[in-house]
């Protein structure tokens, strides 16, 4: 698979980009594929590119000191990852990981600046989406305060549910939603755990898994008052 223009353009963050600039960019990008689990990211090495997810779903993680498994954060397709070398030339902070098969774009970190200097509307969105980033990091660590697991697990998936649905409390769908050692990884709770309160939630009717791509949220209004605990399992 060859890295064209056309395929940069999918990427919101780069469309407006001129075609010019795509093309030049696409000279020097490469497509890479990545197997389930494999590291797509490496924490403490000085990455030389960023990293566009056009297929599957990554995860950004760490090691807490004992060696156990924390998540940080998902990139959806369309997202990038590994851009905060771009900002102050340091080492990437976590591991990316794939948690499907995933097919990838690298740019070069170096070319993607030159850029934002003859396109600050690139530096802009970046900017935005890093400052998102940082949101979203601060958000899961509030989550791993809240001493209600089943708040916690309601908290995590909430946060999945498209922002349209969170604003008009209407079912919807999480397309190829995580699995529930997925889940505990990012909440700090046994696979097990987790499995418990999806059990209860599908017994109420909350969510409905279909297959493993798909997770429908039947009942929108009582998923937010779970996650706000004005309501319990």
């Amino acid at each position: 698979m060859q890295v064209t223009p056309e395929l940069l353009s999918a990427f919101p963050s780069l469309k407006p980009l001129p075609a010019a600039t795509l093309a030049r960019l696409a000279q020097e990008s490469l497509v890479r594929k990545f197997a389930r689990r494999g590291v797509v990211l490496t924490a403490g090495v000085r990455e030389e590119f960023v990293c566009f997810l056009f297929e599957g779903r990554l995860q950004g993680v760490d090691f807490t000191i004992d060696g156990r498994e924390v998540g940080l954060y998902f990139v959806e397709p369309g997202d990038f990852c590994g851009e905060l070398g771009m900002f102050d030339h340091g080492p990437q902070p976590e591991f990316v990981i794939a948690l499907t098969a995933v097919v990838t774009v690298f740019i070069p970190m170096e070319s993607l600046r030159q850029v934002t200097f003859e396109h600050p509307m690139l530096l802009k969105l970046l900017g935005e989406r890093l400052a998102a980033r940082v949101r979203q990091l601060t958000r899961q660590r509030s989550l791993l305060g809240l001493p209600n697991i089943s708040q916690r697990v309601c908290c995590q998936l909430w946060m999945l549910v498209p922002e349209d649905a969170r604003q008009n409390l209407s079912a919807s769908v999480i397309n190829n939603p995580p699995t529930h050692m997925e889940i505990a990884i990012m909440l700090n709770l046994s696979r097990e755990t987790v499995s418990r309160v999806f059990q209860i939630l599908q017994t109420r009717q909350i969510v409905r898994r279909d297959g493993t791509s798909l997770l429908h949220v039947s009942d929108t209004p009582t998923l937010k008052r779970l996650a706000e605990g004005s309501e319990e399992l």
